[in-house]
């Protein structure tokens, strides 16, 4: 049986470099988090996100996965195909 993922990073953080290369990419997974969260609170799968946009599910898979940062424009679109909008705030 394979170990699960959550232990697995437990093991990495204990390594310097790639604890502080996760920490500078907090921002992409909290974006990346957002996404997926708004396509299941809307039922939708990546394909149906996908033809709401006008493009393909690779490219939806891509921006969920927050690397590299999409662009404004992208995730307009993004939120409109969720029946969602885009906020941006900086705290």
């Amino acid at each position: 049986m394979g170990r699960k993922m959550s232990d697995v990073k437990v093991g990495l953080m204990k390594d310097e470099e790639f604890r502080a290369a996760f920490v500078g990419l907090e921002d992409e997974f909290a974006l990346a988090a957002q996404l997926i969260e708004a396509r299941k609170k809307a039922h939708l799968t990546q394909d149906e996100v996908a033809k709401r946009m006008g493009t393909t599910q690779s490219v939806v898979a891509r921006l969920e996965s927050g690397h590299p940062l999409p662009s404004l424009r992208s995730l307009k679109r993004y939120a409109q195909a969720v029946s969602g909008r885009v906020e941006i705030r900086v705290v």
